[in-house]
């Protein structure tokens, strides 16, 4: 295959979070048991969201990151992923078949798509990482048909320990980058005031996922958030959260 000029992973537009997420490195972030599991638990939950839409047509909004993408794929769905700069096509190229997938290079705050274009929108490992993420979601919203789905940190999780112990997780983890975090309760305005409602909120960790990393244990990851899940902790304290809502018809 080809190797993509260096020069594409420069983007010509001003939200470009999606250049990182899509590179190896990032990729590395999941690698071993505990990323499989990561992987594996975010496309369980993801597919499970979707159930019932069949010959669906999803739009994966900076989802170089191939996480979503290929399984989506696997399952049948049509899938159009876009990026902000060539360079981000290129996980996908090498994780899915030639002709299984689109691709387009675009601005994803100005998405080049008419109206309710696409059955279901997804974002992932995107939205912490914009700066106009409020505008993210209303691109989103106009461009679904029918409901988005995307993955945020909760504000309610040990996430509220972000600013005092943040150098120390860049220490352990190095490639950690600054990040947002959310309340639902703002999450949910913007996609009321877009005619989303119904929403759906499923927590996928009670541990912070660098706890994982550092143990880097399979059977402790799935062990121990097994229980966390069935106790309600993660219900309640869990994060990242996988969102998903559904467009109100209008009357």
């Amino acid at each position: 295959m080809e190797t993509l000029p260096a020069e594409t992973s420069i983007s010509r537009f001003s939200e470009s979070a999606d250049i990182e997420t899509s590179s190896e490195e990032y990729a590395r972030r999941f690698t071993g048991s505990a990323g499989k599991y990561f992987l594996e638990t975010q496309s369980e939950i993801t597919l499970d969201l979707l159930k019932g839409y069949s010959n669906t047509t999803v739009l994966d909004v900076g989802g170089g990151h191939a996480q979503l993408a290929a399984p989506l794929v696997e399952h049948g769905y049509r899938v159009v992923v876009t990026g902000s700069a060539d360079v981000c096509r290129k996980k996908l190229d090498n994780a899915l078949p030639s002709g299984g997938f689109e691709y387009l290079t675009c601005d994803m705050l100005d998405l080049p798509f008419e109206n309710d274009s696409f059955d279901v929108v997804i974002a992932f490992r995107l939205l912490p990482h914009v700066e106009r993420w409020a505008k993210l979601i209303t691109e989103m919203c106009r461009v679904s048909r029918d409901m988005i789905v995307f993955d945020y940190p909760d504000s309610r999780s040990f996430n509220f320990l972000y600013g005092l112990l943040f150098d120390t997780k860049k220490a352990l983890e190095r490639n950690t980058r600054p990040f947002r975090l959310f309340r639902r309760g703002e999450l949910v305005e913007i996609l009321n005031r877009n005619r989303f409602e119904k929403v759906v909120l499923k927590p996928q960790f009670f541990l912070p996922m660098v706890v994982h990393r550092l143990l880097r244990s399979g059977v402790f990851s799935k062990s121990s958030e097994v229980v966390f899940r069935q106790t309600g902790l993660t219900r309640l304290f869990g994060s990242p959260v996988i969102l998903k809502a559904t467009k109100v018809l209008e009357k």
